[in-house]
């Protein structure tokens, strides 16, 4: 959930770039099959190759190879809850996975080419400080082969929900890493939350196979989008953990329906989808532990400026392991305190609380590789870099945010020897 002002480019509303960027979609759609790729099988004639700087990814440090798959998901039972007019609820979701082989298999890309030339149009709305032109987003390659064989192992499955308005595909890097040390990852986007999401196919009510978020600011000023927001993705987190119950191997990836092990399930989520997770693990038994990257437990405050009222997890506490995992520099701490608070000083309680000194609310994203790139490359000044992830450098800070996030799966919901 971003909290940074909203700066419109000079001669160009939020709004003019946002319908500018759907037209775009719509003009440049890629259809995949059933079980889709991180890649771009074919570039239609509209969307031209983009030119700029190539970002590069971390690289995972655990002993396993790692495979990609995408999925459609479609919930039946419920409305999309931004747009009247479509009639099911959609969920695009990433998995990342020890692969027995990568061999003949190709690396996934960070971005499709398509989804990338929308995402470079509306990031620097969500982010001003990011450069508005200059960087080849689509050209990022990921450490994962798409559709790669499965590891014939049974894998705790890690969920993960992003921040408020930001695409599954930036939490790329901490998901790779997991996926290395034996984790069955799987990233969840929100349509009509995230930025840019890609359908494999069109559906009736929404225009073309991409959608763009409906946010035009920070949802934490509207209490009625703030709850709706949180209610959608714990729904949505619920939901796929549902359908992978269900997938038959045909949808999957060799042996990966096999290595799905659903009897032990985490949750991770950033800001919003920090809240989204605690209080899934609140409402959903199936969550064994969760880590809140420094997402509010509170619902949005009234427009009187009075706090909003604490989520059922904060006033309740939980018995289940959850970490709360805060930055030093993050503006909003005397808010985020007040949301926090009460859940840390509940009896009976298995939460903890760390915060990471010298760093900002996006380094728990790809943007702590991202952004000191960036500023190397010239396209944003070093204030922006700092606002964006702080002042630690990217060998200290990547490390240090791994290192927190894959501790406290191995201790709460530990990968079996075999």
């Amino acid at each position: 959930m971003s909290e940074e002002p909203t700066e419109q480019p000079t001669g160009t509303t939020r709004r003019t770039v946002l319908r500018s960027a759907g037209a775009l979609a719509a003009a440049g759609a890629l259809l995949t099959s059933g079980v889709g790729t991180a890649q771009a099988r074919s570039r239609p004639k509209s969307t031209p190759i983009a030119a700029g700087l190539t970002l590069g990814l971390p690289a995972p440090t655990g002993p396993y190879r790692t495979g990609v798959t995408t999925l459609y998901l479609v919930d039946r039972s419920r409305r999309d809850p931004w747009d009247p007019g479509i009639a099911v609820r959609e969920v695009m979701v990433t998995v990342f996975y020890p692969a027995r082989t990568v061999d003949g298999f190709p690396v996934a890309r960070q971005m499709t080419e398509e989804a990338a030339a929308v995402f470079a149009q509306i990031a620097p709305l969500a982010h001003p400080r990011l450069p508005k032109s200059g960087v080849n987003w689509a050209a990022t390659s990921t450490h994962s082969h798409t559709n790669a064989p499965a590891r014939p192992v049974p894998s705790p499955v890690l969920l993960y929900s992003p921040g408020g308005g930001d695409p599954r595909t930036l939490g790329t890097s901490v998901a790779e890493e997991l996926a290395s040390h034996g984790y069955a990852v799987v990233t969840v986007d929100h349509p009509g939350d995230a930025a840019v999401v890609s359908f494999p196919t069109e559906r009736k009510g929404r225009t073309g196979t991409f959608r763009t978020t409906v946010f035009r600011g920070d949802p934490r000023e509207q209490p009625k989008l703030f709850r709706t927001m949180i209610n959608t993705r714990v729904a949505d987190l619920a939901f796929v953990l549902d359908q992978l119950r269900i997938l038959t191997a045909g949808r999957l990836p060799e042996g990966l329906a096999d290595a799905l092990d659903l009897s032990r399930v985490g949750a991770y989520g950033h800001s919003a989808g920090g809240t989204a997770v605690s209080e899934a693990i609140y409402e959903d038994r199936r969550i064994a532990a969760a880590i809140n990257l420094e997402g509010y437990l509170d619902q949005a405050p009234a427009p009187s400026g009075r706090p909003g009222p604490l989520y059922p997890i904060a006033r309740h506490g939980t018995r289940r392991p959850l970490l709360l995992l805060g930055t030093s520099d993050f503006p909003h701490q005397k808010e985020l305190s007040r949301s926090w608070s009460p859940l840390l000083t509940h009896p009976h309680n298995r939460t903890h609380h760390a915060r990471l000194d010298n760093t900002a609310h996006w380094i728990f994203t790809d943007y702590a590789a991202i952004a000191p790139q960036l500023q190397s490359a010239a396209l944003i000044p070093p204030p922006a870099r700092t606002a964006l992830i702080g002042t630690l450098p990217p060998s200290q800070s990547i490390p240090l945010v791994r290192g927190h996030i894959r501790a406290f799966f191995t201790r709460h919901v530990p990968v079996r020897p075999h």
